[in-house]
């Protein structure tokens, strides 16, 4: 039997080279949600007045831990660490230290987070002694009061502060920009031209319907196909093979000498490349962000000490994953396509 057959009638997704799902496509890269909750509360992202999980639900430190674990012996490299925002998690850095003996032993290539800057210049140190290279920021806007606006509890300058920490400590800052419509977009190139002067990618990303909020998306929503032509009357911009592990594709700014990344699930998705699943803080394993199959791990994860059950209930979930998502924006119906926000996913 070919391998591509093998594939096609084996659900159980597991081979002895790594987790394998119904198309084909390895799984390798894992989103660790540790927590919905944040200290900001995004218009794009959330309610202002958010109701979160109970802490008893959450799965602690140490079961996360040993879910990762499981992950990466069964094929995954780069792990990454989101919320809500990860660094508000009690006890948080436990966890990164406890993880990054995987990147000691070298079954792990890389260990990350995506956070909103707010708690970094408490923790960007010791990241790094962790063994953590690169993290993520999300930044909308250079703009103080539009800052504020946006996030509604933020404060910039806290933010610019986990900056500084964060490069003061050797940590390799990529910048998230939700594109939006109307509120950052005329922004864009200065924020592009502060980042890449600072030594850091930009990457901006389209909105995604997900979560009811409390503004309409279908007024937000800015396609980045017209972003991109835009730029492209003040800049040079160059496609290039340069890759992250996750799904921007991105582009040399000749201007600037830096790289700009564009995520685009709604205009162009990445799905024939997705190499993704997301695990949430109650251990909730999605095998795609834009569809609501999903498969509880919590369960046998705690029905037994070995981990027999909690893989055999991966292969099962990576043996569903499907080929792509549902996301559409619709000002017809002005639902989100997908119930849960993306704080419980993890971004």
């Amino acid at each position: 039997m070919n391998r591509e057959a093998e594939i096609r009638t084996d659900s159980m997704a597991f081979h002895g080279n790594g987790m394998i799902d119904p198309f084909g496509r390895a799984i390798s890269y894992l989103r660790v949600s540790v927590t919905d909750r944040c200290d900001f509360r995004c218009t794009y992202c959330m309610a202002e007045d958010m109701t979160f999980l109970p802490k008893r639900d959450l799965l602690s430190l140490e079961e996360l831990d040993r879910l990762c674990t499981v992950f990466i012996e069964k094929g995954v490299k780069k792990l990454r660490l989101t919320g809500g925002e990860p660094l508000v998690r009690k006890n948080i850095m436990h966890l990164v230290r406890q993880l990054s003996r995987h990147l000691e032993s070298g079954a792990l290539d890389e260990l990350t987070l995506t956070t909103n800057g707010s708690q970094l210049s408490r923790f960007a140190a010791e990241l790094a002694d962790c063994g953590v290279k690169r993290i993520n920021v999300s930044l909308d806007t250079l703009d103080a009061d539009k800052f504020h606006a946006i996030t509604r509890w933020g404060n910039l300058t806290k933010v610019m502060e986990g900056i500084d920490a964060a490069q003061a400590a050797g940590l390799k800052i990529k910048l998230n920009a939700v594109a939006l419509k109307g509120f950052n977009d005329a922004e864009l190139p200065d924020m592009l031209r502060w980042a890449n002067g600072r030594g850091m990618d930009l990457t901006v990303i389209e909105t995604m319907p997900m979560g009811e909020i409390d503004a309409d998306r279908t007024d937000q929503y800015l396609p980045l196909s017209l972003l991109r032509a835009d730029l492209e009357r003040q800049f040079t911009l160059t496609d290039i093979p340069f890759k992250t592990g996750g799904p921007a594709r991105y582009v040399e700014v000749a201007e600037t000498g830096g790289r700009l990344g564009f995520i685009t699930p709604m205009t162009h998705n990445f799905c024939e490349s997705c190499n993704r699943v997301r695990l949430t803080c109650t251990g909730t394993l999605y095998m795609c962000l834009g569809q609501e199959d999903a498969a509880d791990l919590r369960a046998p994860l705690r029905q037994s000490e070995g981990n027999e059950l909690l893989s055999n209930a991966i292969d099962e979930a990576i043996g569903r994953k499907p080929k792509g998502h549902d996301f559409v924006i619709d000002r017809r119906t002005r639902r989100p396509a997908v119930s849960r926000h993306m704080s419980v996913t993890g971004g």
